[in-house]
């Protein structure tokens, strides 16, 4: 019974040997990781996302690796610029681990490398320009830090994706002066567009009075035009008028001479009457001339009619058939 018992025990402990050491050399390794493998303290292979199987008691796990893209906080620091101005900046980094096996034995520390890298090119890169292009730059900034720390840092098997700078933050002193400064560019603006518009205005309003200007000149020029066309057609008509009573003088019609004198002498009267500061009209008037002068326009008038009536007898006797012989 000793016997078999010592034996009974034995096996148990055998099969729990086994079992463990079956356990031990399976390795599931979860999806986003890579597993590096030791063999006695020296690395071996890569285990991938999955079951994988190490050698018990020979081989080891040695670095679990996140090779999904990680963030990296860069805490704030002071820059000093070229121009000799101290801001705050502070900005965040993303990488991946692209080879577990250089992430783990090539840095002691993969995250603080990274971090002290990125600080210390921030510095340089920064420092090496102005204040006014280190607020204006931004992508500038990114994209030559992404450039030099990524190179830094590809014997480390990670890839930098990205480098942000966050927030810049220049002395309070220096943020009152930058506002007076854009407050007095945005008055010097203002200014220059108040008297640009003024300007315009000037021009405006200047062609607006040559343009009237121009229109009244050539509205006297037709209105001269016109009086001196009724001047002219006026002064015709006179010599026309004076022409027919000198023919009529000529031929002794002392009626067209009377008509003519009354017509003269009306509208002499009618000049004086109608004057703006004549209020009563006081003269010795002549009324045997002017009633003269309307017994010539009287007889004018009578011949006149007597001619039409004469015109009209000779019209009707001309239209009358004449009589002709009688029938047998």
């Amino acid at each position: 019974m000793e016997m078999v018992s010592g034996f009974t025990i034995f096996a148990i402990v055998l099969v729990i040997f086994v079992i463990v050491t079956l356990i031990a050399g399976i390795k599931t390794v979860p999806q986003g990781y890579n597993y590096t493998v030791e063999r006695f303290g020296r690395y071996s292979r890569t285990l991938t996302p999955g079951l994988g199987l190490i050698i018990p008691y020979v081989e080891t796990i040695g670095s679990k690796m996140n090779i999904m893209e990680q963030v990296l906080e860069v805490p704030s620091q002071e820059v000093i610029t070229r121009d000799n101005a101290t801001v705050m900046v502070d900005g965040v980094a993303f990488y991946t681990i692209l080879d577990a096996a250089h992430a783990a034995y090539e840095v002691a520390n993969l995250e603080l490398a990274i971090l002290t890298l990125t600080m210390t090119n921030i510095r340089t890169v920064m420092g090496s320009m102005d204040l006014d292009q280190l607020l204006s730059h931004r992508d500038e900034i990114n994209d030559r830090l992404l450039r030099v720390v990524d190179a830094a840092a590809s014997p480390w098997g990670i890839k930098i994706n990205r480098i942000e700078i966050k927030d810049i933050v220049p002395p309070k002193d220096l943020v009152d002066s930058m506002a007076r400064q854009m407050k007095a560019e945005r008055e010097k603006r203002a200014a220059v567009l108040e008297a640009e518009g003024q300007r315009q205005a000037e021009v405006l309003r200047a062609e607006g009075h040559k343009t009237a200007q121009i229109l009244e000149a050539e509205g006297r020029k037709e209105a001269a035009f016109r009086d001196a066309e009724a001047r002219e057609r006026a002064a015709e008509a006179e010599a026309k008028a004076t022409l027919v009573v000198s023919e009529a003088i000529a031929r002794g019609d002392m009626g067209a001479i009377n008509y003519f004198i009354a017509q003269q002498y009306v509208k002499a009267l009618q000049a004086l009457a109608s004057a703006p500061n004549q209020k009563v009209l006081m003269m010795p008037v002549e009324t045997s001339a002017f009633i003269g002068g309307l017994g010539g326009i009287a007889e004018i008038a009578k011949a006149a009619w007597a001619d039409q009536q004469a015109g009209g007898a000779a019209a009707r006797r001309a239209s009358v058939p004449p009589a002709g012989p009688a029938g047998s």
